[in-house]
């Protein structure tokens, strides 16, 4: 039976993104006990990682995240990395776990900053080998598989997709398209909302340039994949035509969505799909704050500012927090902007067929699914979400094609060592960061 190890702090900071680290240097430069944890070996995040791997303006995206990155490890935060949050033990403690075992960590305030996952959504041949997310393709390379010479379609949605196929191409990928599902009649008014934030429009742009060569295409989707051992052709549409595409991979995603799991576990309450925070970004929990893509996917830039709010909030630096709100709402109406054009269109929902797997993990495939009513009638019949993802693949999609809520999550949010459930109570007094 495990012991454990008990901590103690001000501020917990869950989640070393962008977002997580402007809280935590807020609140630890205003001279609170900070604690930051993270489940990567290193602090950044996805975002910054691919800024530092391939930034769209170099000088800009490196010396922020390296500025940002030089405060955290200047100040007082204490950090656990490789460390997952796995429960909630109540309103003011989390259980938590790396490979040396569990942690209790008790604090006053909390600031969730737990980010995005992509959003995949079914569709003939999307389980065959080498479909991929584009995301989850991109950290794939960068942990070395070679796309050298590979023929790589990129569709779905998102401006995801544009940074994904310039990482690849730059990785050796010969990019065979970039087809995005969101209409120009869509895109051309989130397109005007950036002339206020040039940087951004000027990233895409450079984005654009360096893939002169490949079509970019909008209005268009994939309906199916196909290969007798592997991916080998990608079937797309407009809605009145139809053409075929030969490549070795597919990255395939329709934009983010919020990890909201731990807020769920704290009873936060979620909105379509992100969690509710006031202006300075608690949640409806007393104590708990949301900060970054769980609070509304926005971006870089948002996630910054929204975490620092919450940083300088959480330790009762308001008069530092209020000059930040401008920016925030003028950022955030660029993500409504973003959300609007690239919401999944209607179209989608008519990809699945009868066999088509939709819970991958349990190999559940959408026939089975259509009987039911809800989502826990079809988990209780068919075990869809009850996978090693724990239904945040299908439960994501089944919510687009259904409207089925996933409901609350039961501890743990992670699947976890026996010892960490079981672990011996302490009889030492609680360790200080």
């Amino acid at each position: 039976m495990s012991k454990g190890i008990e901590l103690d702090c001000d501020v917990l900071v869950v989640g070393a993104g962008p977002a997580g680290i402007a809280a935590c240097v807020s609140a630890a430069e205003s001279g609170a006990r900070v604690i930051l944890i993270d489940d990567n070996p290193k602090p950044g995040g996805q975002i910054w990682r691919a800024s530092i791997q391939y930034p769209a303006n170099p000088k800009s995206h490196v010396n922020d995240a390296a500025s940002w990155l030089r405060r955290l490890q200047a100040c007082s935060a204490r950090q656990l990395l490789s460390t997952r949050a796995v429960a909630c033990l109540s309103e003011k403690c989390v259980l938590a776990e790396n490979e040396n075992g569990s942690i209790e960590i008790a604090f006053r305030h909390a600031i969730l900053a737990t980010g995005a996952r992509e959003l995949l959504l079914p569709f003939p041949g999307w389980t065959l080998p080498n479909v991929f997310a584009p995301g989850g393709l991109q950290a794939l390379v960068k942990s070395g598989l070679p796309v050298h010479g590979k023929r790589v379609l990129v569709a779905g949605t998102g401006p995801l997709l544009l940074a994904v196929a310039a990482f690849l191409k730059s990785k050796g990928a010969r990019i065979e398209g970039i087809y995005d599902q969101a209409s120009w009649r869509r895109i051309i008014p989130f397109a005007m909302t950036l002339i206020k934030r040039p940087t951004l429009l000027v990233s895409a742009l450079v984005y654009r340039a360096s893939l002169f060569s490949s079509p970019l295409r909008y209005g268009w989707w994939p309906v199916s994949a196909s290969g007798e051992d592997a991916l080998r052709l990608v079937t797309l549409t407009n809605g009145i035509q139809t053409k075929t595409i030969a490549c070795d991979m597919l990255a395939c995603g329709f934009h983010l969505i919020p990890n909201t799991e731990l807020q769920s576990a704290f009873a936060c309450k979620l909105v379509e799909g992100k969690a509710l925070v006031d202006e300075w970004q608690k949640t409806s929990v007393n104590g708990v704050f949301s900060v970054g893509e769980s609070a509304g996917v926005g971006g870089l830039d948002l996630a910054l500012i929204e975490g620092q709010i919450a940083g300088f909030a959480a330790t009762g630096k308001e008069a530092s927090a209020r000059p930040l709100f401008p920016k925030r709402d003028a950022l955030r109406k660029i993500a409504a902007a973003m959300d609007r054009a690239f919401a999944p269109r209607p179209e989608l929902r008519d990809l699945v067929q009868k066999d088509t797997i939709v819970c991958r993990c349990e190999d559940v495939p959408w026939g089975k699914l259509r009987q039911h009513h809800s989502m826990r009638h079809a988990r209780i019949y068919t075990r869809c979400g009850m996978g090693p993802c724990q239904g945040r693949v299908c439960g994501a999609a089944l919510n687009f094609l259904t409207g089925w809520e996933s409901g609350a999550k039961r501890p743990p949010i992670y699947p976890v060592q026996l010892s960490t459930l079981i672990r011996e109570p302490q009889a030492t007094p609680k360790e200080k960061p």
